[in-house]
C-alpha cells in the first residue's frame, strides 16, 4: 500500500531539509576554506623559521649555547607566532629560539620518543595550546634535531567559535523554516480544501456556481475552471432533460397511431390495409429515431468500424434523394442538381456521409415549399457539398444554435439531426455551416 501524508508535512519536511543541507554545505565550504588557507600559511611560516633558524644555526654559532634568539614575527595575513626548539637526539632541549620555557617543555616532551617521520607536518593538542610541528635533521650534526612550530591556539579557537554559531544558525533556522512551512502548508492546503469540497459537490450532483477567490493564480484560474464546468454541465444537463422530453413527444405520438390503429384492426373497426400502412409508417418513424440515438451513443466513443474509402459525393448525394424521393413527392417538393460534370471524389465512410446528407435533407424537407437544390462541385484542392431549401429559413434566434446537441428550433424534431450531421462532417475532416439566402443553406466544406 502506497505511503500517504498530509501536504503540511510534505512541505515541513522540504522546508527543514533544504535549509539544513544549504547550511551543512554552508559549514562545510567554510572549515574546507579555513582548513586549507591555514595549512598553506602554516607551511610557509614554517619554512620561514626553518630558513631563519638554520641560517643562525649554520652561520657559525654551532655551539648551541652562543644561539642568540632571531626575531620572531607573527604571520601578517593570520597572526599566528612561530618559533624553533633545538633538541639533542634524546629530546632535550638545548635551545629555546624566542619563547617560553614552558611551551618548550611540553612540546620536547611531545617530541621525545617520536620519529623524525611522525613529526613532519603534525598538529598537536597539548594543555597550553595547539601547534603544527615540523622537524628536521642536520645532515652536518645528526645528533640535534630543530624543531619548528606555529601556535594554531587563537586561529582553531576561531574556527570553533565560527562552527558553533553557524550551529545555532542552523537550530534557529529550523525553527524559522517551521513556522514559515507551518503557515505556508495553511495557505496551500486551505484552496486546495476549498476546492476539494467544490468538486465533492459537483460529485454528489450539485451543480450551484461558487465564488471562489484566491490569491494564488493558478487556484483562481482552477476555480474559474471548475465553475465553468459547472456551468456546461448545467446547461448540459438541462438540454438533456429537454431533449428527453422532445423525445418522449416524438416516441408517444407514433406509439400512440400504433396503438390506435392495432385496436382497431383488433376490434374490427378499422380497414386492415389502411391501419397496416399507418402502424408501417409509424414504425419507420420510431426505427429512425431510434437509430439516430444509437448512432449519437457511439459517436466519441470508439473508433467507427470500417477504413474511408474515395467516394464520388455526385452519386452519394443521388442516393440520398432518391430514399427522401417519395416524402419530398408527397409534400410536392421538387429536386434540382448543380453538379460538376467530372468526378468529386472524397475518402469518407459511406455510412457517415449517407448519415450526414441524410439529415441534411431531412431537415430541408421539413421547411421547404417547392424545392430542394443540390450543390457538389470541386473548388481548388477543396470539396464543398450544400442543401438549400426554398423555405422562410433560420431564424436569428436560432442560428447560433441549430448544430447545439438537443436544441430544437421552430418546427424541429428531436435537436439531434443537425448535430450528428456537424460531428460527421467534423470527423472526416470538413466542416458543417449554415446561412440563409432566399431559405436556409447547409454548406459541408472538406479541404
Amino acid at each position: 500500500m502506497k505511503r500517504q501524508r498530509h501536504i503540511r508535512t510534505h512541505v515541513l519536511a522540504t522546508m527543514i531539509g533544504l535549509t539544513c543541507g544549504v547550511l551543512l554545505v554552508v559549514i562545510a565550504a567554510f572549515n574546507l576554506s579555513v582548513r586549507g588557507y591555514v595549512r598553506a600559511r602554516v607551511a610557509a611560516q614554517l619554512d620561514s623559521i626553518y630558513k631563519n633558524a638554520s641560517e643562525m644555526w649554520r652561520g657559525g654559532m654551532r655551539d648551541h649555547r652562543a644561539m642568540e634568539p632571531f626575531e620572531n614575527r607573527p604571520d601578517r595575513e593570520t597572526g599566528m607566532r612561530g618559533s624553533a626548539i633545538l633538541l639533542d637526539e634524546d629530546g632535550s632541549v638545548l635551545t629555546v629560539l624566542n619563547d617560553t620555557d614552558e611551551v618548550s617543555r611540553e612540546l620536547a616532551a611531545f617530541a621525545e620518543g617520536q620519529t623524525l617521520s611522525d613529526m613532519e607536518n603534525r598538529t598537536v593538542t597539548l594543555e597550553s595550546g595547539t601547534y603544527a610541528v615540523s622537524c628536521v635533521k642536520d645532515p652536518n650534526q645528526p645528533d640535534k634535531v630543530l624543531l619548528a612550530y606555529v601556535d594554531m591556539t587563537a586561529i582553531t579557537a576561531f574556527s570553533r567559535q565560527v562552527n558553533l554559531i553557524l550551529l545555532i544558525v542552523i537550530l534557529a533556522a529550523i525553527l524559522l523554516s517551521v513556522l514559515l512551512s507551518r503557515r505556508f502548508a495553511r495557505t496551500l492546503t486551505s484552496p486546495v480544501q476549498s476546492l476539494s469540497d467544490f468538486a465533492g459537490a459537483i460529485g454528489a450532483g450539485s451543480l450551484e456556481n461558487r465564488a471562489l477567490s484566491f490569491p494564488d493564480v493558478e487556484f483562481d484560474k482552477l476555480a474559474e475552471s471548475m465553475n465553468r464546468m459547472v456551468s456546461e454541465l448545467r446547461d448540459a444537463k438541462q438540454k438533456q432533460e429537454t431533449f428527453f422530453q422532445n423525445v418522449s413527444h416524438e416516441l408517444r405520438t407514433p406509439l400512440t397511431s400504433i396503438r390506435g390503429n392495432a385496436e382497431g384492426l383488433v376490434y374490427g373497426l378499422m380497414e386492415p390495409q389502411q391501419a397496416g400502412r399507418v402502424i408501417l409508417a409509424e414504425s419507420d418513424k420510431l426505427g429512425g429515431m431510434v437509430e439516430e440515438l444509437l448512432y449519437l451513443s457511439r459517436m466519441g466513443r470508439a473508433k467507427p468500424a470500417g477504413e474511408a474509402e474515395p467516394l464520388d459525393l455526385r452519386e452519394l448525394l443521388s442516393l440520398c434523394v432518391s430514399e427522401a424521393r417519395a416524402e419530398a413527392e408527397g409534400k410536392g417538393i421538387r429536386f434540382a442538381f448543380d453538379f460538376d460534370e467530372e468526378p468529386v471524389m472524397l475518402a469518407v465512410r459511406e455510412e457517415d456521409a449517407q448519415r450526414l446528407f441524410g439529415n441534411l435533407l431531412s431537415n430541408a424537407l421539413r421547411y421547404a415549399k417547392s424545392e430542394i437544390t443540390l450543390t457538389c462541385r470541386r473548388k481548388g484542392e477543396g470539396v464543398f457539398a450544400s442543401v438549400r431549401d426554398d423555405g422562410p429559413g433560420v431564424s436569428e434566434a436560432d442560428l447560433p444554435h441549430v448544430f447545439e446537441r438537443f436544441y430544437k428550433g421552430a418546427g424541429g424534431k428531436h435537436g439531434i439531426g443537425l448535430s450528428i450531421a456537424q460531428s460527421v462532417a467534423e470527423s472526416c475532416g470538413g466542416a458543417l455551416t449554415v446561412r440563409n439566402d432566399n431559405g436556409a443553406v447547409f454548406e459541408a466544406r472538406f479541404s
